[in-house]
Order: C-alpha cells, then structure tokens, then sequence
C-alpha cells in the first residue's frame, strides 16, 4: 500500500473543507485505480490534515494529482495554500479485531 497525506495549516475552517471537499475528492477518489482509503482531521488551530491510502504509488500519484487540482479550483475562498505532503509505501497497517 502507498500513503499521502497532506498537512495544510492556514484553514479558515477545517469542517467547512472537508465537508465541500468530500463529495467532490470523493468522486475523484472512487473513480480512481487502486483506491482504499481517505480520512480528514482536524488537528486544531486551522491545522486540517488529509490522508489518502492507495494499493501502489502509481495510483496514489495520479490521485494526488487530481485531488490538488480540484482543491485549488474548488475551494479557493478557504485559503488552504499550499500542504505539506508527505508520501511514501505503508509499513505496518493493522486493524480491531472486534
């Protein structure tokens, strides 16, 4: 599995991102080859972070890419700027067993 997340820290309002940006980075993502997983957090003090989880990073790339490209286009009122990403294969992933 490959990972990005994306860390952006000048959000005007954390919710009101992801809430515009689920279901347009939604579709982009359920469209998208290789797709397993994306979560947004809310770290506080207009910090909001995106984690996007992909079975390779050839599918994970060509996502980002679009991602980025809907975010500046969609939701430029927010003044995300640009993230921080971070990116790279997954090591260890575990889940509940409940």
């Amino acid at each position: 599995m490959y990972m990005f997340v994306r860390k952006y820290t000048k959000v005007r309002s954390v919710a009101d991102a992801a809430r515009r940006a689920k279901s347009g980075i939604g579709h982009i993502l359920r469209e998208s080859p290789g797709f397993r997983s994306y979560y947004v957090l809310d770290g506080g003090d207009g910090v909001g972070v995106a984690v996007m989880i992909f079975e390779d990073r050839e599918s994970a790339n060509a996502a980002n890419d679009k991602v980025l490209g809907f975010v500046q286009a969609s939701l430029p009122d927010l003044n995300l700027g640009d993230p921080e990403i971070i990116a790279g294969d997954v090591l260890v992933s575990m889940e509940s067993s409940a």
